[in-house]
């Protein structure tokens, strides 16, 4: 199975990341600054690191310099800098990528499964995701959706939406848990964003395959692929 260390100052942060890389089939380990980080790689092999930039004392960039003294370990930086000069330096400093916070759970998982790739260590289930619900069908590798095979063209969080839904079939989300799951913790607008993206998603579905994201009044929505 394929282990990756989280290294974020923040417990909330890496509570969130850690729910959506176990359901996605990872192995987690987490550390709350960059000295424990660096214990951590010290003791146990890793697949990849998430690295946080703004951490107190050892930041993000001097902890990517200090593994890459010792290990080619694929680093992915997390932060909530959008700046061209701090992508420049972690990408020239060792790192293999970058992403800015909020960020999704599907885009984690691709960013993830991208560099896995690059370096030939791709587990052989993470190569093709298909899911078919009724009459949808989703690839997380192409990010398409089809309806009775027509392609519907969907925003990101649209897909994302949808492919949350799909993966786990019944289940029912309250609009609070899609806010954080989809538009990340720091996400300052309110629950009528998740009703407006559900509307529009429906419309672009269909009249048969929207129904398949049936209200839950009182609590939230759910998917099922039956009217």
């Amino acid at each position: 199975m394929t282990s990756i260390l989280i290294v974020d100052d923040e417990q909330d942060m890496r509570n969130l990341i850690d729910m959506m890389l176990k359901k996605s089939g990872f192995q987690t380990l987490q550390a709350e600054n960059g000295h424990i980080a660096l214990e951590v790689l010290s003791q146990v092999k890793v697949d990849l690191v998430l690295l946080d930039v703004m951490m107190p004392g050892m930041d993000g960039f001097q902890v990517c310099e200090e593994i890459r003294m010792t290990s080619n370990v694929p680093i992915i930086f997390l932060t909530a800098k959008d700046a061209n000069e701090d992508k420049v330096k972690g990408l020239t400093i060792g790192a293999d990528d970058y992403i800015v916070k909020p960020f999704t759970s599907t885009e984690l998982v691709a960013r993830i499964v991208a560099v896995l790739r690059r370096m030939g260590n791709v587990p052989m289930e993470m190569h093709t995701k298909h899911l078919c619900k009724g009459i949808i069908e989703l690839d997380e590798v192409s990010r398409k959706v089809l309806v009775v095979g027509n392609v519907i063209p969907l925003t990101l969080k649209e897909f994302d939406l949808l492919h949350l839904f799909m993966s786990k079939e019944n289940a029912v989300y309250t609009r609070e848990q899609l806010l954080e799951s989809l538009w990340g913790l720091d996400y300052a607008g309110g629950t009528r964003t998740v009703d407006t993206h559900i509307k529009t998603l429906r419309l672009k579905l269909g009249k048969e395959a929207g129904q398949y994201i049936h209200t839950v009044w009182g609590l939230g929505y759910r998917f099922e692929a039956v009217i």
